[in-house]
């Protein structure tokens, strides 16, 4: 389930940097920023579940889109710019929520249950339903790369952006939908991570951290790569607080980060976008 769930957050990062080549630290953000949308929308107007979906997918969408427009754009050829601007929209719309969001609630928005016990093993439902959504939504991805004009407007503005606009592609706009695409994509996980986290401010914060380690492992860019490195993060981390210590949450994906950058930096995909 973890794995999934960290494909999505990852291969959202990965957009917004293999075209862009900058690194979005509002990412964790956006994250919280889908799950209070979907829990005030399902819950508090109490729309249910198709209220809940909408809020995760359109109010995430919408602040990643403000992001681009209002902070980025006049900067994107700046990295570090970039991260600084991210880095004080994250802690500003995380503060905010701390000071006005309910915290602590769990609701199971979506589907709750358990499935019947096999060999004495039995799944809840959410985590089904997370696995199922999560390969849907990146194989639709790898599709849109592949077969349709935008999606190859996207590969040629990552590989080279001066050539791309020589060919007619407007590559701010091909960003401004990265960020938009990035930001659904992490609303969806933050409306799954509700029921097993919780609401609150920095929910984000971990799913960020493991983003990183992800997005290093698989190859800054690759699409491929994230999904692959999503999986092997979530499994590790899942057997080792299983078999070792659940205390050790979050440190051994951060080990293994630190002997990919040693063994081999650029990871196993590469860092140009590519499926």
């Amino acid at each position: 389930m973890k794995g999934s769930l960290y494909a999505l957050v990852a291969v959202g990062f990965t957009l917004i940097f293999g075209v862009g080549g900058v690194l979005n630290l509002a990412h964790g953000a956006t994250i919280t920023i889908g799950a209070y949308a979907a829990y005030l929308i399902g819950e508090g107007y109490a729309l249910g579940a198709p209220g809940a979906i909408a809020g995760a997918i359109i109010v995430p969408g919408l602040f990643g889109a403000l992001m681009y427009i209002v902070l980025i754009r006049r900067v994107q050829d700046d990295p570090v710019i970039v991260m600084i601007m991210t880095l004080i929209a994250s802690i500003g719309v995380e503060s905010l929520i701390g000071q006005i969001g309910p915290s602590g609630q769990q609701p199971q928005i979506l589907v709750s249950g358990n499935t019947p016990e096999v060999l004495g093993v039995s799944v809840q439902y959410h985590e089904l339903l997370i696995v199922f959504v999560s390969l849907a939504l990146i194989g639709a991805l790898f599709l849109y790369v592949n077969r349709t004009d935008t999606g190859r407007a996207i590969l040629a503005t990552s590989q080279d952006r001066k050539g791309a606009f020589l060919v007619g592609i407007d590559s701010s706009r091909i960003n401004l939908w990265m960020w938009v695409l990035a930001s659904v994509l992490a609303g969806i996980a933050g409306l799954f991570l509700i029921p097993s986290e919780g609401l609150s401010a920095d929910m984000g914060l971990w799913p960020l951290i493991f983003s990183f380690a992800i997005v290093i492992l698989g190859g800054l860019g690759s699409i491929r790569g994230s999904v692959v490195g999503a999986y092997v993060i979530g499994t590790v981390e899942v057997m080792t607080t299983s078999l070792v210590d659940p205390k050790l949450t979050g440190l051994t994906p951060l080990l293994l980060l630190l002997v990919v950058l040693f063994v081999r930096p650029s990871g196993l995909f590469g860092q140009e976008v590519q499926v």
